[in-house]
């Protein structure tokens, strides 16, 4: 500020008007700053990676006809139930090595003219052995295969026991990146388009029971303007010639592959399709409304469907067994789902257990269903869970590690869950795509908050087919989460480029798609546009901002955070009336890096940039509207290569291995300090060292 300089140097300034005038400052700052905030579209925000260099040349782009009208109400989905094993209901999973063959470089349908889901891939060339699950990328020495852009091919045999030749056989993918294609012993059964969402294909009339069958799986990694999320294919001249090149905008390595299980699994001919549960109280009474979807059902047939409720502890919590494809469930006593520091055993849930068969006719198919009771509000200023304000303290996340990429791995999971709640955390953000069903059954369980969110990163030239694609993956991931008491709100996108002209139409459309499937979940986008520039935020229920101060903006400045933060989220909040959390603040940190005094990339860095984000927060706090935190990152991850990274984006609190850099012990005392001051939780004892009876003294009181 030009004027503080004389006033600070004036020796007839004396201390009383000095605090006065201090204050007067600090108000005009923060003025100032909201008004910067309302009258300049700021988009120093994001986790963008570059733009296509200046040397390649892209593939012009066709301007699609407008957007079309918005739908009544969205067609809906069949069910797919994640595959659980009950009496009737086998699993068997297809997991391990296959046989992995890539299309030649500048020719990604050679296999497609040539049918190689007709015979062996081993006929076709050499193979080698591929891990499923996992990202292809990093599991070998090559660059090529690293880098490849296009078509690769798995391929398996297996054998379908004999004794499930009466029961309808089906197999389910929990995700493959991007497109995928599917074969079974050289009949096509299925595609999918969309990564980190599963699908799935009844298979009883390609199978050979009692024999060896042949799986063969197409996955196509391209990513255009119409994909979500998007990429483009552009050409450069190398030293071998012209090449073709994937590039993005979005600051994640583009894994591909089969990133999660694939299962076979049974039902009976009639069997229980989907479930969809809706829970409420009176009073202390729990209440759980059903709807079950049956299938196979024949002309003229009518099924006979028992529900029944059991608790934690396996037994009744219902008084009897609820006949009827739909119907209320009331649970005397319920014991509600908490998250994590709201209650001594966060994560309670209960069993749904469904029947259903048709008399005389066929044996039941049973599927157990884990709930959880709560109820879930929203306000201009709060979310309530159980009647009770909710305030997030978390992360964003990626399913990414070491040679892995993207691929589920058990232990990763595990692991990554024991430091959030080592750390203290109540919340993450599923960013930047649906994670697995693996994942979010921890997350029922161990009480952890998930704000959801849907594929979209960085959205732009919007057009008709991108807007029926991106509404797909809305979907797909309602239907697969929609029974989860983890997950309490829905993120349409990731930093959108909110401020073009198409963006409010879009945008409208997607929030109303998404609120017509599921109304009682909030909806919110990450934005990363400017307050003023937006054409998004209207259409949300909760407003949610990336902002990098003194990182992409004024690097190296640490007295230019405080008023930024308090500016722009009194700005949002005044805009709109409605909620608000900041979904991603953060630093690069190498670790072992150390400054003093602190430095960009130092680990001395990165604490101060929290503490200075923390004194911001807890002013928000006190005025009423602000709902969350949320560190970008919880651990360091993979980008595209770049000078601007360093082997990935190193934002993360813990390093790609899952260790701790010097901040996670920083973030660990003020998430363990904001459940002691918000829900009463005593603090683990060792979230601080002793250092003297004088300190420990002075820090109790």
């Amino acid at each position: 500020m030009a004027g503080a300089s004389p006033l600070l140097g004036s020796s007839s300034w004396d201390a009383a008007t000095g605090v006065e005038h201090a204050d007067r400052c600090k108000e005009g700052r923060r003025g100032m700053w909201q008004l910067i905030f309302l009258l300049l579209g700021t988009a120093m925000a994001g986790e963008s990676g570059p733009e296509s260099p200046s040397d390649f040349v892209e593939t012009p782009i066709e301007i699609e006809a407008p957007l079309p009208y918005e739908e009544a109400f969205p067609t809906p989905l069949p069910g797919m139930l994640y595959p659980r094993e009950s009496e009737s209901r086998e699993i068997r999973s297809l997991d391990g090595l296959w046989d992995f063959l890539v299309s030649p470089e500048g020719d990604a349908l050679k296999g497609y003219r040539e049918a190689w889901f007709a015979d062996d891939l081993l006929k076709v060339n050499e193979i080698i052995k591929m891990p499923v699950p996992s990202s292809y990328n990093d599991v070998t020495t090559s660059r090529a295969l690293r880098d490849h852009v296009g078509a690769v091919w798995y391929q398996r045999t297996f054998f379908v026991p004999f004794s499930w030749r009466n029961q309808r056989v089906f197999v389910r993918f929990g995700s493959v990146n991007y497109l995928a294609q599917v074969w079974l012993n050289g009949a096509l059964v299925t595609n999918h388009e969309m990564g980190h969402l599963p699908f799935e294909a009844e298979i009883s009339s390609y199978v050979n029971f009692g024999s060896k069958n042949r799986i063969t799986v197409a996955v196509d990694n391209t990513l255009l303007q119409t994909s979500v999320p998007q990429g483009k294919i552009v050409e450069a001249v190398t030293d071998n010639g012209t090449v073709h090149l994937q590039t993005y905008t979005f600051d994640f390595f583009n894994y591909a592959g089969i990133h999660r299980s694939i299962l076979l699994y049974t039902t009976p001919r009639v069997y229980v399709e989907d479930i969809t549960v809706r829970t409420s109280l009176i009073g202390d009474m729990g209440i759980v409304k059903y709807i079950i979807q049956p299938a196979g059902l024949r002309e003229g047939e009518v099924p006979v469907c028992r529900v029944t409720l059991h608790n934690a502890e396996h037994t009744l919590a219902i008084k009897e067994p609820v006949y009827g494809l739909s119907g209320t469930l009331k649970v005397p006593l319920a014991r509600l789902w908490w998250p994590r520091g709201m209650d001594p055993k966060p994560g309670y849930l209960y069993t749904l257990e469904v029947r259903l068969w048709v008399a005389n006719v066929t044996e039941p198919d049973i599927y157990r269903l884990p709930i959880g009771i709560r109820t879930l509000a929203w306000t201009n200023t709060s979310l309530l869970l159980n009647d009770r304000p909710v305030y997030m303290r978390g992360f964003g996340r990626h399913e990414d590690s070491i040679i892995r990429g993207r691929g589920f791995d058990l232990v990763t999971a595990v692991r990554d869950h024991e430091l959030l709640q080592w750390v203290g955390a109540n919340a993450y953000r599923t960013s930047h795509y649906p994670y697995s069903d693996e994942v979010l059954d921890m997350a029922d369980r161990l009480g952890f908050l998930v704000i959801d969110e849907c594929p979209s990163v960085d959205t732009e030239n919007f057009s008709p087919s991108l807007l029926s694609r991106h509404k797909d993956s809305l979907s797909e991931l309602i239907r697969r989460d929609k029974n989860r008491p983890s997950v309490i709100m829905w993120s349409l996108a990731n930093e959108p480029r909110t401020q073009l002209p198409q963006a409010e139409e879009y945008f409208k459309q997607i929030a109303h798609h998404a609120k017509a499937i599921d109304p009682t979940r909030p909806v919110t986008i990450a934005l990363a546009r400017g307050v003023q520039e937006d054409k998004a935020a209207q259409f949300l229920d909760v407003i949610s901002f990336n902002r990098y101060n003194a990182w992409y903006s004024n690097s190296g400045r640490m007295d230019m955070i405080i008023d930024r933060v308090l500016g722009e989220a009194e700005a949002w909040h005044r805009k709109y009336n409605k909620p608000v959390l900041m979904s991603e603040y953060g630093a690069d940190t190498m670790p072992g890096l150390h400054e003093l005094p602190e430095y960009v990339w130092s680990e001395e860095y990165q604490e101060e940039l929290f503490s200075k984000h923390f004194e911001a927060f807890d002013r928000l706090r006190q005025e009423g509207f602000f709902i969350g935190e949320f560190i970008w990152n919880f651990a360091d991850f993979r980008t595209a290569q770049t000078y601007t990274r360093v082997g990935g984006n190193k934002k993360g609190i813990f390093t790609r291995e899952r260790q701790p850099k010097m901040a996670a012990h920083h973030v660990r005392r003020r998430y363990h300090a904001l459940a002691a001051e918000l829900d009463g939780v005593q603090p683990p004892e060792d979230v601080e060292n002793y250092i003297s009876s004088y300190y420990t003294q002075h820090v109790e009181l």
